[in-house]
């Protein structure tokens, strides 16, 4: 037999609030099951990276986020419709990341290392059209450096 809520010490209005809570919660991560990446090769340097393409708008606001793991060579191309000072922030993403932006060109203009669950913003130091999340350390680890080319990037719409 159920009890009530008050008759368990509740507040009917805090379960409530809880109750909305899981809901939203079920329903973003849902929402975020849907969104499905393609993977493709690029070379960062001489580096080879394994990335999953983010280009539409679903992709790029799913992002890495609620991943608890990351391959070693392994990251994220993120494509944006126009060049501008685009920026990411890790409010739902669980692992350290480095983000680097790129130009038109592929062309690095700058890396920032983030931490996850923060509200901080990450901004791109010119006009960028990509964006690449790997692991935090991951540039630095390999020498790269603003400045340096990224090849094998899909072509920009």
């Amino acid at each position: 037999m159920l009890m009530p809520a008050w008759r368990w010490g509740f507040d009917s209005r805090n379960v409530a609030r809880v109750l909305a809570g899981v809901l939203l919660l079920a329903a973003v991560q849902a929402a975020s099951a849907d969104v499905s990446f393609k993977t493709t090769r690029i070379k960062v340097g001489p580096h080879p990276l394994k990335v999953e393409v983010a280009a539409s708008d679903p992709e790029r606001s799913q992002g890495l986020m609620y991943r608890e793991k990351l391959g070693k060579d392994d990251g994220m191309l993120f494509i944006f419709d126009e060049p501008g000072y685009h920026s990411m922030w890790m409010k739902h993403t669980l692992i350290p990341l480095s983000v680097a932006f790129l130009d038109a060109d592929g062309r690095i203009l700058n890396i920032l290392d983030m931490e996850p669950r923060t509200l901080d913003t990450h901004i791109a130091a010119g006009p960028a059209r990509y964006a690449i999340e790997t692991n935090k350390g991951w540039f630095g680890e390999k020498r790269i450096k603003a400045g340096d080319r990224v090849t094998g990037l899909p072509k920009l719409p």
